[in-house]
């Protein structure tokens, strides 16, 4: 029996536990901080070329153990066996275009000086990067920010949430397997109180977050006053906007798969569903008769449609926003009720008449929990779409999709707009948000210099 302090992974299909793990104590997390700086002063050296050949062999290596970390996540968490292959299969691709960009990204920019002389600009790694992740894609959340600062040449250290330690871990183990050197890349089974050590350690450069909106108030003020740098990617409640011109049809079938994707525990999902009162009803009664259709059960089953909720206490949480909400006005078209037995599951579920001063209205409902908002026009549409404390993601259904495209360029105070569709990454397209949703950007490029030192080199000879 161990003396240290520990935690359990739970199958939140059967409630049983999977794994039990112990947390490290602060010496021990401490000294994994040194080893991993001490491996960043070898790798920071390696060569562009190097570094890429590295990261797509752990592209490889994701895509060989596919099944198995695919099996893992959906015990550790929930999301089902084809999601989370496409997750894996996005991993890989992240770590291709990753190696490919990087190359061109982070190669040394020669300019002539004014006056004469020249200069070179370095983009220069700066040392170890802390990543604080979430349970919902244990192996995307990982990759985006992991892959990025390996080949910009930092080295990186993972919290994960205590639900996926095991996925985490098999990450490491996959990213070894790669090639990539011992302790460049290390996971810290830690409690609050040893993170909180580790952003104010010296060696510990820059510290990444993706969580709540309360998650990254606390971790950005512990950075700023230890001065590092912090990228944050936190929560939302995308709005998806059904023009009086939309699809109603493309429209209430991809909204709900915008609203059920992984359970409906996706930061970028789409969670408020704003309709023209021209095509309200029609909207209404097609999404509700999609999202009725959508059964839960186990998700290693071809034939489940969604998986349960990640943990218990999540699921009660969604319960008491969607309580409050009806409390406050909201009516229950379809769902709502805590399914008995064994799982944490929770059914595809739709709110109508929600207004502001509700949670299904103002909050983030993080779980497969549809608001459904009736607007006047296009014109009030994109102000409820843009009244929110949030802005990471959203959507325009229109057959007219340059006028989606202005509206989305000209109105949407969001990080990212899908148009007639919905969508989660591209390797390819900057990924973050604004307001309350954090900021920062991942992927297309733009992720790889968060955590880089641009180095001006100088020689004013004439």
């Amino acid at each position: 029996m161990s003396d240290k302090k520990q935690i359990k992974t739970i199958n939140p299909t059967t409630e049983e536990t999977i794994k039990t793990y112990d947390l490290m104590t602060e010496a021990d997390a401490i000294k994994s901080v040194e080893k991993c700086h001490e491996a960043f002063t070898e790798w920071k050296h390696k060569s562009l070329k190097d570094r890429a050949e590295l990261i797509k062999s752990i592209g490889k290596q994701l895509s060989k153990q596919k099944d198995e970390l695919v099996q893992l996540m959906t015990a550790e968490m929930g999301k089902l066996i084809k999601q989370g292959h496409q997750e894996v299969e996005l991993c890989a691709a992240i770590c291709d275009y990753t190696a490919t960009e990087g190359m061109k990204e982070l190669q040394d920019k020669h300019r002539e000086l004014p006056e004469g002389g020249k200069g070179v600009i370095q983009y220069a790694p700066v040392g170890v990067i802390y990543g604080i992740q979430p349970w919902n894609f244990p192996a995307y959340q990982v990759i985006r920010y992991a892959i990025a600062n390996l080949m910009a040449g930092n080295g990186v250290l993972l919290k994960h949430a205590e639900n996926v330690t095991g996925s985490a871990l098999k990450i490491k183990e996959i990213f070894e397997k790669a090639g990539l050197p011992k302790d460049l890349f290390t996971v810290l089974v830690i409690d609050h109180d040893v993170s909180d050590k580790i952003i104010e350690h010296d060696l510990v450069r820059g510290v990444t977050l993706t969580g709540s909106s309360a998650a990254g108030k606390i971790i950005a003020k512990k950075a700023g006053e230890n001065l590092k740098k912090t990228v944050l990617e936190l929560g939302s409640n995308d709005a998806y906007l059904v023009l009086e011109d939309a699809d109603v049809e493309l429209a209430a079938k991809t909204c709900v798969q915008g609203r059920i994707y992984n359970n409906g525990e996706t930061c970028v999902a789409a969670k408020r569903f704003v309709v023209v009162e021209a095509v309200y009803e029609e909207f209404k009664k097609a999404f509700v008769k999609g999202m009725e259709a959508i059964n839960h059960g186990d998700p290693t089953k071809d034939d489940s449609k969604m998986g349960p909720m990640a943990r218990k206490d999540l699921r009660d949480k969604l319960h008491e926003q969607l309580e409050e909400s009806v409390k406050k006005g909201a009516t229950i078209l379809c769902g709502g009720k805590v399914p008995s037995g064994k799982g944490f599951f929770y059914p595809s579920t739709v709110l109508a008449d929600v207004k502001p001063g509700q949670p299904a209205y103002d909050d983030e409902l993080f779980g497969p929990v549809a608001s459904l908002i009736k607007a006047k026009d296009d014109k009030d549409a994109m102000r409820i779409a843009n009244d929110s404390r949030f802005g990471l993601g959203g959507g325009i259904f229109s057959k007219d999709e340059d006028k989606a495209f202005e509206l989305a360029k000209s109105h949407f105070d969001t990080g990212m707009v899908f148009i007639n569709s919905f969508g989660l990454a591209q390797p390819n397209m900057p990924f973050g948000g604004v307001k309350n949703s954090g900021y920062g950007r991942e992927h297309g490029g733009f992720g790889i210099k968060e955590f880089i030192n641009e180095k001006s080199v100088m020689s004013l000879n004439k």
